[in-house]
């Protein structure tokens, strides 16, 4: 049997002498910065339902699950997306310095998978995130990712973007269009997190991958924070987001082959004294024989093209009931072109 001696044995119980390093990298050096600067905004969500105790038949609150979000304003208000806190009972808010509150819906537009929680935490506590522009974005530059992904808080990815205008599917079955694509890592638990570009600017809300395992597979995908931005100060405000309408209804896109066309909303009924009856929308309908006659399909709002009932509803969003619109109609079987002004009005 082989044997060392002593001293070699104090040799080798020894810690290696420590090689010195350089500085850090520049760009080590940014993705440092932005951390420290951003994580105070981002938050931990954690959902709660209720459950009965087997034994003692007790109700009690208990763990659902868990995402992101982040510090809007001073007042407390919490941005993540509405699937975080889907058919939850309640929800708990844990912030960077591991303080924890309860919290309390705002409002929620699940068309875009959207929702605003409040907290009563002292304004010392609260670091609103810093709010960038999602409409001169490019392909290719860096983006960061900041989230609590499988209930670990406050992990720090990188990444590029890898497309844009990309469209997903809210909880609702709606498009939501516009959207970024990113290869940094998102996973569950990153879902209402913030996408940061190099400057610490949101830019985004982190809301889905694509991954046949679940876990992230380089595909994320952002909800732009120009729709944010639009549409949480109504959320506050309201405590929900109201389309406005136009009092008409629609035929679905699967019946447009069968009524002649391949583009545009062919109106199907109007509401007498809605705004669309008002303006003199003309629908579709069958006459005594059974034959249809050939009433508006509505192409474009405000010079905008609607080719279909998102591209509406997209339009419609992006005014307040009250507004007056310019309608762009094909009316009849010669098809001509009509423009209508009409008074939008609310859902109620």
């Amino acid at each position: 049997m082989y044997c060392i001696s002593s001293a070699h044995a104090a040799d080798a119980a020894t810690p290696r002498t420590v090689t010195p390093r350089g500085p850090l990298g520049e760009d080590e050096k940014a993705n440092i910065a932005l951390f420290k600067s951003a994580s105070p905004s981002v938050v931990h969500i954690t959902t709660l339902e209720y459950a009965r105790d087997f034994f003692s038949l007790d109700v009690m609150q208990i763990p659902r699950g868990t995402g992101s979000g982040f510090v809007w304003d001073e007042q407390g208000r919490i941005v993540t997306n509405f699937h975080v806190i889907q058919d939850a009972n309640a929800a708990t808010i844990t912030l960077h310095d591991q303080s924890t509150w309860k919290a309390r819906m705002v409002g929620a537009f699940p068309d875009r998978d959207l929702a605003v929680l409040q907290i009563d935490a002292p304004r010392e506590k609260l670091k609103p995130i810093p709010i960038g522009t999602s409409r001169d974005l490019v392909v290719g530059q860096r983006v960061y990712a900041i989230g609590n992904p499988f209930g670990l808080d406050q992990t720090l990815t990188t990444g590029i973007i890898s497309a844009l205008n990309r469209e997903i599917e809210s909880a609702t079955q709606r498009k939501i269009r516009g959207v970024i694509q990113t290869d940094a890592a998102i996973n569950p638990g990153n879902s209402g997190g913030p996408l940061l570009d190099s400057a610490g600017r949101l830019i985004g809300v982190n809301t889905s991958i694509f991954s046949p395992s679940g876990a992230s597979a380089g595909i994320g995908f952002a909800i732009p924070v120009d729709e944010v931005n639009r549409i949480v100060p109504r959320l506050i405000r309201d405590g929900k987001f109201e389309r406005p309408v136009l009092g008409a209804q629609y035929a679905p896109e699967q019946f447009l082959p069968a009524l002649g066309l391949k583009k545009g909303v062919a109106v199907l009924d109007v509401v007498q004294g809605g705004p669309a009856g008002i303006a003199g929308l003309k629908p579709f309908y069958r006459n005594s024989s059974g034959n249809i006659v050939v009433g508006d399909v509505i192409v474009a709002i405000d010079d905008r093209v609607i080719e279909n009932t998102d591209d509406l509803f997209e339009a419609l969003e992006t005014h307040q009931s009250g507004d007056t619109v310019s309608l762009t109609v094909m009316r009849g079987k010669k098809q001509v072109k009509q423009r209508l002004t009409v008074k939008l009005a609310s859902p109620d």
